[in-house]
């Protein structure tokens, strides 16, 4: 993560982005580097100006949120930035779809200032999922719908151990987590992350949760 994370915010209306733009600005470390008013002009400011994180939108005119982070998230000159989806309810239908399409997690329009400072921290480091109980319920839900349910993903290539540790970052636990609960090391542990986002293909947790859901395997519950 860079010393200052800059941050991109997209939003359609001018007073949320002003509100975001003053927290942004307010918090040591923290830089409010452009702001956008629809999905077009999200992805043309993160081409021009390469932000650590842009805050999304997900319903927004031109080009909608979901595109957006499509746009970005597949464009390997962006492959720095990471996306958080911001939406006014935890079930949204669109939530999910942008968390296919490249997001690194999503919160409330409504979370308390620390709360969202600290997510934009959060994915700017490339750790973890936010808010991993609704975002879990939410992937649950969804991963099922036939409206957006994508071919399960193929996970022949991993071992046992990487299944194991893919199932429990779909809980959501943290490596530290994660390496308290198998009794190995923090090291291997992050070895084994890092094996499994090449393996996979994914971007970041984020989407390791998605696959671990979208192949059924999350569904086999947590491993002793």
């Amino acid at each position: 993560m860079a010393e200052v994370v800059r941050v991109l915010i997209a939003d359609d209306q001018a007073l949320l982005r002003g509100s975001f733009r003053v927290l942004v600005d307010s918090t040591p470390g923290m830089e409010a580097v452009g702001e956008a008013g629809d999905g077009a002009e999200a992805v043309e400011l993160a081409r021009q100006l390469a932000p650590d994180v842009v805050l999304m939108d997900l319903r927004m005119p031109v080009m909608d949120g979901i595109e957006a982070i499509r746009e970005i998230c597949s464009d390997k000159t962006m492959a720095g930035v990471r996306v958080l989806a911001l939406t006014m309810f935890d079930m949204d239908e669109y939530v999910y779809p942008a968390l296919q399409a490249g997001a690194s997690g999503f919160m409330l329009k409504d979370a308390s200032p620390s709360d969202l400072v600290a997510g934009i921290r959060v994915i700017a480091t490339g750790e973890g999922v936010l808010a991993p109980t609704v975002t879990r319920r939410l992937i649950a839900a969804f991963s099922r719908d036939e409206e957006t349910a994508r071919p399960a993903p193929r996970l022949v290539g991993l071992t046992g151990r990487e299944q194991e540790i893919l199932v429990l970052i779909a809980n959501g636990l943290s490596n530290a987590e994660i390496s308290r609960h198998l009794v190995i090391s923090l090291p291997t542990v992050k070895t084994h992350v890092s094996s499994l986002l090449a393996k996979l293909h994914a971007r970041d947790r984020a989407q390791l949760v998605i696959i671990a859901y979208e192949s059924g395997l999350a569904e086999r519950g947590m491993p002793t």
